[in-house]
């Protein structure tokens, strides 16, 4: 695919999977995924901070910064913008096209609650005027945080933000088969959806659906992984397999050497 865009309108949904930090953006890219995206909430906690309230801000572009070096398409998770200006928001994405962003998510919700669409447009016009280039993929969180949770309310947001300029449509919590036909049927962006937890990728498609995220999915699994590994251990129990650290090790000299992914 030529563009980042393209990948929306390929024969099947476009599967990204979301990075915390370098190793996973690493691990993401060399198995072969063409975008990799950022998660708010694995940066945040990671940090040991909650996510929502504005604090990954300096560690996702840092982040960017160093993933815009793999050889795939890199999109940033930036909350809301981390402010309520548009011409803040503005101004922090187009540090990340400088660094080479190809997306971003941007939220119309602000510490847990919706805010007024015509905020979240405004941000996302302000961003389409400084850097149009960059993918907008404008969330909207009425189910997400169970406010005005309504296909109707989610549809009138989304028309509002294609409106203002943005590339696609993110509704983290769109769950029933229905619902999802029906909001892409609604909606004339691609729609993206969190990872499903009964249907694949493949029949989200037949929905309609265009984009699929991982979220914050491989950052806690990967915790889980860890606590089973210690509990094995704990316990007197064989321990999974996993990657050499030789093999972790080159990749990483690879990368701090200039190779890229």
């Amino acid at each position: 695919m030529a563009t980042f865009t393209d990948l929306h309108h390929g024969a099947a949904p476009v599967l990204l999977p979301n990075a915390w930090d370098l190793g996973s953006a690493l691990a993401f890219a060399e198995a072969g995924f063409a975008a990799v995206g950022t998660t708010s909430f694995g940066i945040a906690a990671s940090s040991g901070r909650p996510d929502g309230g504005r604090s990954s801000k300096g560690a996702t572009l840092a982040l960017a910064a160093e993933l815009c070096r793999l050889p795939v398409f890199i999109t940033a998770d930036i909350e809301d913008g981390y402010s309520d200006d548009p011409a803040e928001v503005a101004g922090f994405v187009a540090e990340l096209d400088a660094l080479g962003v190809a997306g971003i998510n941007l939220e119309d919700s602000t510490d847990g609650h919706l805010v007024p669409p015509a905020l979240a447009a405004s941000k996302i016009a302000a961003v389409k005027r400084g850097t149009p280039a960059v993918f907008i993929n404008a969330r909207v969180d009425n189910l997400w945080f169970k406010e005005q949770a309504t296909i109707d309310a989610v549809l009138l947001r989304a028309r509002a933000y294609t409106d203002a300029g943005a590339d696609g449509i993110f509704v983290p919590g769109l769950a029933a088969p229905d619902d999802i036909r029906r909001v892409t049927a609604g909606i004339g962006l691609p729609v993206n959806v969190l990872a499903h937890p009964t249907l694949t990728v493949a029949e989200l498609g037949e929905l309609g659906v265009r984009r699929v995220s991982s979220g914050s999915l491989p950052y806690r699994a990967a915790l889980d992984a860890a606590v089973n590994i210690a509990n094995c251990l704990r316990g007197g129990k064989a321990v999974p397999a996993a990657t050499p650290y030789w093999d972790l090790q080159a990749r990483l000299a690879r990368f701090s050497d200039g190779a890229g992914g």
